[in-house]
């Protein structure tokens, strides 16, 4: 008898959580990505700005990085503008994306249409299908509106929070109530692994998931107010948004003294040999195998 095939979650946004997705591809629809839509900087924070809707510049990341088999659709969906018109600086696949929304398409199947298009057999789920802001409460009690404003702050924030508080995508709920393997990180810790937590049914499924949930840790230091912020602090602020419940194992290059024994540390070499700040995929997806050995 064949043996269970295991599901992963992974929760982030950007360039981390598309990193770890490329790494998990061979998986294919075990896989479901969990995607931040609080963005409101560059092409993203512009079309927000006039058409509204959720920030879909974290998913189109993401979605590039799993394109296996290069095409006409990949390169549309890739093109970015150039010029000193309007069009300057806009990403074509954010404009798609918007488009479908425009046309009353839910956002979870203007995604899986383009994840059709592509070719790419991973499930990529927006945290929310309902748009949202990200903002901080800093030390003094000043509230702070906007993703791009908390990345400016000079110090790390009292507390995050959504405004407004929105619903999370019911697949995205479903996924991690159904997985063997959550997966946190790596990225900005702030602005791209925090902001799914913050939903309440996100945070609830967390807590009740029996998955073994791993923190993957960035390899360099962070810009901004993360970068203030110890490793114990970034899994003590995790584990509150997930209702108590703890990490299980840290993913890093080395281990980080001040844990102690409080975590179940699997020190390894990630780094791409061209980047040092970059994950290899290929180690990246080795050391998940071996977590997902013990799960």
């Amino acid at each position: 008898m064949k043996e269970p095939k295991q599901k992963i979650v992974a929760i982030g946004g950007g360039h981390g959580l598309g990193r770890v997705l490329s790494a998990l591809r061979e998986h294919g629809d075990l896989v479901t990505g969990v995607v931040t839509t609080t963005d409101n900087g560059g092409s993203t924070g512009r079309i927000r700005a006039c058409q509204g809707g959720i920030a879909w510049g974290d998913t189109r990341n993401c979605i590039n990085q799993l394109i296996t088999e290069p095409s006409i659709g990949s390169m549309i969906f890739e093109y970015r503008f150039k010029g000193n018109g309007e069009l300057d600086g806009h990403n074509l696949g954010n404009l798609m994306l918007t488009a479908l929304d425009n046309l009353s398409i839910r956002p979870l199947e203007a995604i899986n249409l383009i994840r059709d298009m592509l070719k790419v057999s991973t499930h990529i789920v927006p945290m929310s299908e309902h748009p949202a802001d990200l903002a901080a409460q800093t030390t003094t009690g000043e509230v702070i509106a906007g993703e791009t404003d908390v990345d400016e702050l000079p110090e790390p924030p009292a507390r995050l929070m959504l405004e407004p508080v929105v619903p999370a995508t019911k697949e995205a709920v479903m996924a991690i109530h159904e997985a063997n393997l959550v997966v946190l990180g790596p990225g900005s810790f702030l602005t791209s692994v925090m902001p799914p937590l913050l939903l309440p049914e996100i945070n609830r499924a967390l807590k009740q998931t029996d998955a073994k949930v791993i923190f993957i840790r960035n390899l360099g230091k962070e810009h901004g107010p993360a970068g203030q912020m110890s490793l114990k602090t970034m899994l003590n602020w995790c584990e509150r948004s997930m209702g108590g419940r703890g990490i299980d194992v840290v993913l890093g290059p080395d281990i980080d003294e001040e844990l102690g024994d409080d975590y179940q540390q699997v020190v390894t070499d990630l780094a791409s040999a061209n980047h040092q700040w970059r994950h290899d995929r290929d180690k990246l997806s080795q050391a998940i195998e071996q977590i997902l050995l013990t799960c």
